[in-house]
């Protein structure tokens, strides 16, 4: 190493058995992991978030929606649609309308810890 730079590496090699065996016992098993990991690649999109936080205000339906947003009805059923397949969100008829809501009160939670990190930064 040349005097002066920094190393890449840890000098020691630390391992408490019991943390790593701890954990272990833990762990979600793979298909949730990839689930969870679904969930988040879903709303790193903006569009859906701003339909998400939409949506934890008020049952809309697509055209309130899309007026909110300034976007298309098209585009708002598309995002609804990839929202929908996640189970993030859920409708519901009254005669010919459809109204959105979140699927429950999960998501909420989530969108709500998520917004309260980004206001701590």
């Amino acid at each position: 190493m040349k005097s002066g730079g920094k190393k890449d590496a840890c000098e020691i090699t630390c391992i408490d058995s019991k943390r790593v065996a701890s954990v272990r016992k833990k762990i979600e098993p793979e298909h949730k992991i990839q689930l969870l990991s679904d969930t988040f690649k879903v709303l790193g999109d903006p569009t859906r978030v701003k339909i998400v936080f939409a949506l934890s205000q008020e049952e809309l339906c697509v055209y309130d929606i899309a007026l909110l947003l300034g976007t298309t009805k098209s585009t708002v059923s598309h995002q609804l649609r990839v929202l929908r397949n996640m189970r993030l969100v859920k409708y519901r008829k009254d005669g010919k309308m459809v109204y959105y809501s979140l699927d429950d009160e999960h998501i909420k939670n989530l969108f709500d810890e998520g917004l309260r990190h980004v206001e701590d930064l």
